[in-house]
């Protein structure tokens, strides 16, 4: 597995693994299987997992801690703090306060059992809570050992910019994919301009670019992208024309879809790093081996021309879930 910088020092897998599925959103949970794939995907070279204290909450972080404590392996750990959810409900709050980052990384710590998370990122920014206030306390975090780098998820170029002046951002987490490339207007040239990395998720656009999914009821019970404005049965008629082009060329280029995307985000700048999801074994291997696929200048071309032309339809979440997107 190749290997990329985020921030000046951060030297990690060029390919990440998206852990929440593992917990929830996505269907039924299966601890064992989740295990068996954090376990190979160190086989295949991928050392950061993505991970956060709501996604559960909290059990995708004591998923995480097991795996730790049972294997030792030399892994990245990054986690997220900032959407604050009660069990069983999707309705959050959001708290970027230097008081709760502190809260949350202690409790962070003890769930994963590591003595210090390696990127530890606002989840959502709380527009009422000035930047600057979040990015001291974080920066007493990193002065106290407790996390080793600073990272910013959905965040507009001019919190990036104010947050930066503060402490150094080591990366920011945004989705982005073949069908939501918002962050080419401003966010992404911010981060190259500051040497800033970027975590793309849902590179796979939740695994609908990949061609899986053609209608509402191939989603498992409890999945919440069946509530989710992209994947109403309308939106999903009209986005499949996107899935459709991928697979076309991805026919052409002899790899799968998931492997097309993956390999144009990571054409896209080396400072970007994409954290597709899993919870299979299957999906894994093949997102790993996307890592050694090279597009052409030609085939980046051809590819994000073909899918420009296209419409998205609908939102990306729901407003609950667009709450602190581009704050």
């Amino acid at each position: 597995m190749q290997k990329r910088t985020l921030g000046s020092d951060l030297t990690i897998s060029a390919i990440g693994l998206g852990c929440m599925g593992m917990s929830e959103f996505y269907g039924p949970r299966d601890d064992s299987e989740s295990l068996r794939v954090l376990a190979r995907a160190v086989e295949l070279g991928i050392d950061f997992f993505d991970t956060a204290d709501m996604y559960g909450p909290h059990h995708n972080e004591e998923l995480i801690g097991r795996f730790l404590a049972s294997h030792k392996p030399k892994a990245r750990i990054a986690t997220k703090f900032g959407i604050v959810r009660n069990p069983g409900e999707y309705q959050r709050s959001l708290d970027s306060s230097a008081r709760y980052a502190q809260q949350a990384c202690e409790a962070s710590l003890r769930r994963l059992g590591i003595e210090q998370i390696d990127l530890y990122y606002v989840h959502r920014v709380n527009p009422d809570i000035p930047i600057e206030e979040t990015m001291e306390g974080l920066a007493q975090l990193v002065q106290d050992g407790k996390i080793a780098h600073i990272g910013l998820c959905e965040v507009s170029a001019d919190t990036l910019r104010r947050a930066h002046a503060v402490h150094p951002v080591t990366a920011v987490q945004t989705e982005y994919s073949l069908w939501t490339r918002d962050v080419e207007q401003a966010v992404l040239p911010t981060c190259q301009e500051l040497g800033i990395g970027f975590v793309p998720y849902s590179p796979l656009g939740r695994g609908f670019l990949t061609g899986r999914f053609q209608a509402t009821e191939d989603f498992e019970e409890g999945d919440f992208r069946s509530n989710l404005p992209r994947f109403s049965e309308q939106a999903m008629v009209t986005n499949r024309r996107i899935a459709e082009v991928i697979s076309d060329m991805a026919a052409l280029k002899e790899c799968t879809p998931a492997q097309l995307s993956l390999a144009w985000l990571l054409s896209k700048g080396g400072n970007i790093v994409p954290i597709p999801g899993t919870k299979r074994l299957r999906y894994l291997e093949e997102n790993a081996a996307a890592a050694s696929i090279t597009l052409t200048a030609d085939e980046q071309q051809q590819l994000e021309a073909a899918t420009a032309c296209l419409p998205v339809l609908g939102e990306r979440y729901t407003p609950e879930g667009m709450k602190g997107v581009n704050a």
